[in-house]
This record gives structure tokens, sequence and C-alpha cells, in this order.
């Protein structure tokens, strides 16, 4: 299996830190954030890696390199302008040629890659979702479900919710759902694509810890906790 790392996205919201790197560039207990997720996709075995870019992209270029430094093959695809989570990936469609993980350069999780995986090919859904439980899920996308795990209802950044499901913005899916995707402009997973395959598509519940890092709070948070020699998930329950 391959995986797509995002790692376009300006990080606005950790000015001044992305005045002059990336955001996956950003420091995190002495590693830039991308290379958790690219340490951890390795670990499960998937080392055939491309990775979206837009912002400062050869900062990361100059970093990872092919990525052999860390057993892995990366191929790079740098967009001119935005063109969102889907539309990146999109961009990466002739690389993508078997069913591929979508993970975030800018977040932390121990999540299981592999067991993810593993529950995609036997789960019978073009895409399946990543999904844990939060106490607060005003600034992530929330998830409803059936009793089957199939996807009811999607909802980018609610106001209030009943579900407290949230997506980790972690997604495995067929190659064949790039179909779906126009290209060439601005495309998001949580607010145009998954609408259109509700009923089609499965979660994987999780455990696991995680936090999106993408606010100056949380990347306080995890600057100031360093269990396990990572950090904690602030604002998740466990």
């Amino acid at each position: 299996m391959k995986a797509v790392i995002l790692a376009g996205g300006r990080g606005s919201r950790l000015r001044p830190l992305t005045d002059s790197v990336p955001k996956p560039m950003v420091a995190l207990h002495g590693k830039p954030m991308m290379q958790y997720t690219l340490e951890a996709l390795v670990r499960a075995g998937i080392d055939d890696i491309a990775v979206t870019l837009c912002y400062k992209p050869e900062a990361i270029e100059a970093y990872f390199g092919d990525g052999s430094a860390w057993g892995a093959r990366l191929k790079y695809f740098v967009e001119r302008e935005p063109l969102g989570t889907a539309g990146g990936v999109a961009a990466a469609a002739a690389f993508l040629d078997e069913p591929f993980v979508v993970a975030s350069a800018d977040a932390w999780t121990d999540l299981d890659y592999g067991a993810l995986c593993a529950y995609h090919c036997a789960g019978g859904a073009p895409v399946t979702i990543a999904v844990c439980n939060a106490e607060d899920t005003s600034s992530f996308g929330v998830v409803d479900v059936d009793e089957r795990g199939f996807v009811t209802r999607f909802r980018e950044k609610p106001e209030h919710s009943d579900s407290h499901l949230v997506s980790m913005g972690i997604y495995c899916m067929d190659a064949d759902v790039l179909s779906l995707i126009p290209s060439g402009r601005k495309y998001d997973f949580a607010r145009d694509l998954f609408p259109r395959l509700i009923g089609k598509m499965r979660v994987y519940r999780s455990d696991c810890r995680w936090s999106d890092l993408g606010t100056m709070c949380a990347y306080q948070s995890a600057i100031a906790d360093k269990s396990s020699g990572m950090l904690v998930a602030p604002l998740l329950s466990r």
C-alpha cells in the first residue's frame, strides 16, 4: 500500500513560526512535525509515499530528500496554487495506482496505520475514515455512523453535535476514488468529496492518541508535554 502526506498548508494559525518555514517543518521535540508522520508510516511497512507541497516546498524537499534516510521512497507533487486536500491528492493520481493512506504532516498520532489498512482492505468500502472520540467537536469533522459502521453524515466543524466521533484527517481509500475529484481546481475531502459518498464510507474506530497541531494552542500543549517522549492529545478523550 502507498501513502500521501499532505504537506502544502501555509500554517497561518501558527504564525509567526511559519513566516520563515512551512508548517510541516516546524520543530516539535527536535524533529520537524512531518517526520513523525513519515516515521509512523514506515514503521507500518508503508514506504512508497507521495508528498503534496505548496508553501515553501524547497525547505521540505531539502530536508527529506528522497526519503532514503528514513527507509522511504518519497515523490513530491508541488501545487502552484493551493488545491485543497483532495485536489492535491488528485494531482498525484498517476502515482496512486493502488489503495493508499492519506495522512497529515501537521498532526501527531500513535494510530496503527497497518491495522487501518487491513481493516480497509477487508471492509468493502471505497473510503475508510479513521475516527476517535472528542469532548469538544467544534474544531473537527464530526462523523455520524450506522450500526454497520457506515457514515450517515459528515459535518465539518459544527457548533453543536450529538456525536463525539471526529475524523482524524487520516483516510484509507481505493485508487478509483480519485476519478471523482475534479482536476486542477481546489477541492477538499471533508467539504466537497465526502458529502457525495455518504452511505459508502466506513469508519475505523481507534482509541489512539491524536493531536491536530495546526493551532498555536495545540502546538504549545505538545511542546509542554513530553509524555512517552512525544506528546499527548489535548482536548481529546482516550
